[in-house]
């Protein structure tokens, strides 16, 4: 299954098991901080951990994911009555809604084709207010983080709520042009073996800067790990912060 960690109702339990709190929350929720009060869109929300936090802190918030099953998940979440959640994609924004506007988890390296990144970019170019934040994260391709996907390195066991371990592992199965194609594989007690397989690009930093640029966006910073460290001596990310047409916002 396309995506099925986000699809899949017995996949996106053991995605939320597996992807508990952690230093890239703690970053996205810093950044969106700095804009007290602020109107958020959290584009590919997933099942909304670190949306229903940024609600939480005090933000007015938009959960949006085309992904129902991962959307049902969020609802549920304790807290989650507190966000406006959307089935959809960016093309679904209203214009200059947003103080701020999110990608997380590598949200961004899904859109594989320049054109749906182009198109994504233009939306959320659009529903910002100007000066409007725009924050995600993006894997840097010199830290070769695939050569890692692998069924030996990948390999883990998640912990489900009702006890029961999932074993999981990851395999590449192919590298092109910058684009990484590989296979989740997800093994339960039962015997039950359920697969999910994605696409991520992988997009240089200077090309990331190009279409921000195209897209209307000015870069302030670009991060290379989730303590703000410079790019190339972090955690192998770029973690991108630019802004809309307009004022720069003050931070």
């Amino acid at each position: 299954m396309r995506h099925g960690e986000f699809r899949h109702p017995r996949l996106v339990q053991v995605y939320d098991a597996e992807c508990a709190w952690g230093p890239d929350d703690d970053f996205f929720r810093a950044v969106v901080d700095e804009t007290p009060a602020a109107r958020v869109v959290d584009l590919g929300c997933g099942t909304g951990r670190l949306t229903v936090a940024l609600a939480a802190a005090g933000h007015t918030v938009t959960g949006v994911d085309p992904a129902g099953a991962s959307l049902a998940a969020a609802r549920a979440r304790p807290g989650g009555e507190r966000v406006t959640w959307i089935e959809g994609t960016s093309a679904v924004l209203p214009a200059g809604a947003f103080d701020v506007a999110v990608l997380t988890s590598h949200v961004a390296q899904f859109f594989v084709d320049d054109a749906e990144c182009a198109r994504t970019l233009a939306d959320l170019h659009r529903a910002l207010a100007p000066g409007g934040r725009l924050v995600f994260d993006a894997r840097d391709p010199a830290d070769r983080r695939w050569e890692r996907w692998n069924p030996v390195d990948s390999q883990r066991l998640i912990m489900l709520p009702d006890g029961d371990e999932v074993r999981a592992w990851t395999e590449v199965t192919g590298v092109r042009d910058g684009t990484v194609s590989f296979t989740h594989h997800y093994r339960f007690v039962d015997g039950e073996e359920l697969l999910s397989t994605a696409d991520l690009r992988f997009r240089s930093e200077a090309q990331l800067r190009d279409s921000l640029a195209a897209a209307g966006f000015t870069v302030d910073r670009i991060h290379g790990g989730w303590h703000r460290e410079p790019v190339g001596q972090g955690d192998g990310e770029f973690l991108v912060i630019a802004h809309s047409g307009g004022l720069a916002p003050v931070t």
